[in-house]
């Protein structure tokens, strides 16, 4: 026996309950008109093409399923072939390519290429919390990766995209974005929303952090160019955690995808984040991580074209 023998894995009708015991729990919600009380299970039958998974609404009259009002709205996948692939997702440290995934789950690899961006928007969190709370302390820094669309190669960073990181010690979560360039007038309004005043920041000496100090209530650097990744006297003064995270970012982007173009690179934030913040040392297994993914699935959508809100 293995995890992936679980009956969700492998049957329709319980990758159904399933889902929807992690979704609604006990309590069934019509998605249609918010109603809770006369909500009624549509027995299969795929003789009359009455489909797995049905419920029907006694208020509105509309009939639903637990995947209507998320990113696997519409999918033509068997939704356990989609439960295996977020377990896959979740448990792999560095992430599994959509080829992999279309020859493990034997479906297109257009398919599998959509099912992971539809796992990878579950997987966006949207926490806008400001870190560093009650004088914590957080570790800023940018990285660049692969090279922007139409820009000509050169020896410096300037053809690739960049990353801003943060990650806040106490409680060990990260936070990435996408920038459009490594100035002050960049980073520091983007770091200034998302750290508390109260907090200690932590970079290296690129120029783009000369402020800090003005803004929290300290400002420690360590100086990378001359070798210096722990301050001797003060050995809380380094940015070590989120070089850390951008190893395994990089590892994993070079390592198991490859490529990534500028317009997707957001949701592939997504997932190392997402894999960052519900790790093991935070105490959170493969079979929890993969349920907070699933959970993140309500009220998105996502078009072969893009994200739309979920109705």
């Amino acid at each position: 026996m293995s995890v992936l023998s679980k009956p969700y894995f492998h049957n329709e009708e319980a990758a159904f309950a399933y889902l929807e015991a992690v979704i609604w729990g006990d309590d069934k919600v019509c998605p249609h008109c918010g109603g809770v009380d006369r909500i009624t299970k549509v027995k299969a039958n795929p003789a009359k093409r009455i489909r797995l998974g049905l419920w029907r609404c006694g208020d509105c009259k509309k009939q639903f399923t637990v995947k209507v009002g998320t990113v696997f709205e519409h999918m033509r996948l068997p939704l356990h072939k989609a439960l295996q692939a977020v377990y896959l997702v979740t448990s792999s440290k560095k992430g599994i390519s959509a080829h992999q995934l279309h020859r493990t789950l034997e479906i297109t690899y257009k398919s599998a290429w959509f099912l992971l961006h539809r796992i990878r928007e579950a997987m966006r969190d949207g926490d806008f919390t400001p870190m560093g709370s009650n004088g914590g302390t957080v570790e800023v820094d940018e990285t660049f990766i692969g090279r922007k669309k139409g820009m000509p190669k050169k020896r410096a960073f300037h053809h690739k995209m960049k990353v801003l990181a943060l990650v806040d010690r106490e409680s060990g979560k990260a936070r990435t974005m996408v920038v459009d360039d490594v100035k002050a007038e960049t980073l520091m309004p983007l770091v200034i929303a998302n750290v508390e005043r109260e907090a200690r920041i932590m970079t290296d000496e690129h120029s783009g952090y000369r402020d800090a100090g003005k803004w929290f209530a300290a400002h420690g650097t360590t100086s990378h160019g001359r070798g210096e990744y722990v301050n001797l006297e003060d050995r809380s003064i380094h940015s070590n955690t989120v070089e850390g995270y951008f190893s395994i970012f990089k590892r994993g982007m070079k390592g198991v995808y490859q490529h990534c173009g500028e317009d997707h690179l957001h949701r592939y934030l997504a997932e190392y984040e997402f894999r960052y913040n519900n790790r093991e040392k935070l105490g959170v297994n493969d079979t929890q991580r993969a349920g907070n993914a699933l959970r993140g699935i309500v009220g998105k959508r996502l078009t072969y074209g893009g994200p739309v809100a979920a109705n």
